[in-house]
C-alpha cells in the first residue's frame, strides 16, 4: 500500500476515512458526513483535500460536501442513481467506472440494496475497499431501498476480492453485529474468537475496523448466508435483534 488512511470518528459511531498519496500529494475525503473534523485533521496533516467520493446519499455520508467544496474547491464523486440527492455532485459515477487518487485507479461497484444506487470503490492496487454501508464487520446494511436478493448479491461480488483486501465501512457497529452474528451462527468458532477480540478492543476505546474480506468471509452471517432465503431471515432477525 502506497496511500495513507486516515479514519476520523464523527457523531455517534460514523466514520470518515481520509486518503493521502504521498506520490502525488492528493488528497481525498470517503463519505464526509461532517466536515469541520475532516478539514481540521488534512489541515493538521498539511494536505489539501481535491476530491470527495460518496458511496450513498445518506446524510450522515454526504453532510460535509458543501462546507468542503466551499472550502478546498475540490471535486465531488458519486452514484450517479443519486445525483440528485447528493450534495455539489460533479461526477456520476456507475458500475465499471473508475476513479483516480494521482495514479491509483478506483473501481466502482454497484451494490444497490442499502439505498437503490449505493456503490463501493475497490482500489485494487492497494489492497483497499470503501463500502460505505453496503458491508459491516460482521454485518450488512439494512434493505432501505432494496431486497435480499440485491444485498446477497452484493456480497458474493464483495467475497470475491482479493481475501487480504481491507474493507473500509462507515461505522463502528462490529459490537453489535457480532451479538446477534452469535445467535444466527453459535456453533461457529471463529466468530466466538473475533467477539473476544471485538469486546476487549472496544472495553479499551479502540475502533474495530477497517476488517478484511477474509475475515468477513469467516465470520460474517450475511456474506456466509447460503442463499437469497437464508439472508432474508438473517436480515430480519437483525432488524428485530435487541441482544
Amino acid at each position: 500500500m502506497t496511500v495513507e488512511i486516515v479514519r476520523i470518528a464523527v457523531l455517534s459511531d460514523n466514520y470518515v476515512w481520509l486518503m493521502h498519496d504521498p506520490l502525488s500529494d492528493e488528497t481525498v475525503v470517503i463519505d464526509p458526513a461532517v466536515a469541520e473534523p475532516v478539514l481540521a485533521e488534512a489541515a493538521a496533516r498539511g494536505w489539501t483535500i481535491g476530491q470527495i467520493w460518496n458511496t450513498h446519499w445518506h446524510p450522515d455520508h454526504v453532510g460535509g460536501n458543501a462546507a468542503i467544496k466551499a472550502a478546498t474547491d475540490c471535486r465531488v464523486s458519486g452514484p450517479a442513481a443519486e445525483a440528485a440527492k447528493i450534495p455539489g455532485l460533479d461526477v456520476a459515477l456507475r458500475e465499471g467506472d473508475r476513479v483516480q487518487l494521482g495514479a491509483i485507479a478506483g473501481e466502482v461497484i454497484e451494490v444497490p440494496a442499502h439505498t437503490a444506487g449505493h456503490i463501493a470503490i475497490h482500489l485494487p492496487s492497494e489492497g483497499a475497499a470503501f463500502v460505505g454501508d453496503t458491508l459491516f464487520a460482521m454485518g450488512c446494511g439494512r434493505l432501505f431501498e432494496g431486497t435480499p436478493a440485491q444485498m446477497f448479491g452484493n456480497m458474493a461480488r464483495l467475497a470475491a476480492l482479493p481475501p487480504a483486501t481491507r474493507v473500509y465501512c462507515a461505522h463502528e457497529y462490529t459490537q453489535s453485529n457480532g451479538r446477534y452474528a452469535l445467535v444466527a451462527e453459535p456453533d461457529n468458532a471463529a466468530i466466538r474468537a473475533r467477539m473476544a477480540e471485538v469486546d476487549a478492543a472496544r472495553a479499551a476505546g479502540e475502533a474495530t475496523v477497517p476488517t478484511t474480506i477474509a475475515l468477513e468471509r469467516a465470520t460474517n452471517p450475511f456474506m456466509r448466508a447460503s442463499s437469497v432465503e437464508q439472508l432474508a431471515e438473517r436480515r430480519a432477525a437483525k432488524d428485530v435483534f435487541r441482544g
